[in-house]
């Protein structure tokens, strides 16, 4: 398996961005700290999908950074990104780990002790726990409590992190919960200013412990 940090993870979300606009944000995003980026497009073909994580796999290179797809194996395998994320709807964990080989990064949405363990015993990496606040993103949602979120953490030994509506503003509520780190979407992708957010919300993390 690779090394990756989970520390602060970010999710893109392209809608309402130009192509040339988006690759800016995730950019600054790279500049300001992040440590992982998730390429999330539930709408775009399979081509233009590739295409597009093409172009950000080149940023995330420059940067050191592992680049996780979303949902597309395919896509991952396509352009030999770092690795890729299931959801619960999606690939189950163990056929996403033999297609993807050993050497890849496997991420799995879990919001229940159960289903943080089955995805572990079927080869996930992370964990993404959440959503812990509401969320203004098109992914369905279902709350998770933070006591939740404290149980995953202790019942499984791969990196879980906290998902779901957080920004430098709200994640106290994450203090003292043995976390990885924490992923973000609208926190850093709407931002004026995407490379201050990520260095603010790198900050803050820091202070509460949680990367």
């Amino acid at each position: 398996m690779r090394k990756f940090d989970p520390s602060l993870y970010f999710i893109t979300d392209s809608t309402g961005f130009t192509e040339e606009e988006f690759l800016y944000r995730v950019d600054q995003a790279l500049q300001g700290g992040v440590t992982l980026v998730q390429l999330r497009e539930k709408d775009k073909s399979t081509r233009e999908y590739m295409e597009l994580a093409k172009k950000v796999h080149i940023l995330t290179k420059k940067h050191n950074v592992s680049l996780i797809i979303d949902d597309r194996v395919d896509v991952a395998l396509a352009i030999d990104a770092e690795g890729v994320h299931v959801g619960a709807s999606d690939m189950p964990v163990a056929t996403a780990r033999r297609l993807m080989g050993d050497d890849k990064i496997v991420g799995a949405t879990a919001k229940t002790v159960p289903w943080a363990k089955e995805a572990y015993e079927q080869g996930a990496d992370y964990l993404g726990v959440g959503a812990i606040y509401p969320t203004t993103t098109k992914v369905k949602t279902v709350l998770t409590s933070t006591d939740t979120l404290r149980d995953i953490c202790n019942a499984v030994p791969i990196p879980a992190n906290a998902i779901g509506g957080l920004n430098k503003d709200n994640i106290d509520i994450l203090a003292g919960i043995p976390i990885s780190g924490i992923c973000v979407v609208s926190a850093i992708m709407k931002a004026d200013d995407s490379k201050q957010a990520a260095e603010q919300l790198k900050a803050r993390a820091k202070e509460l412990g949680l990367c």
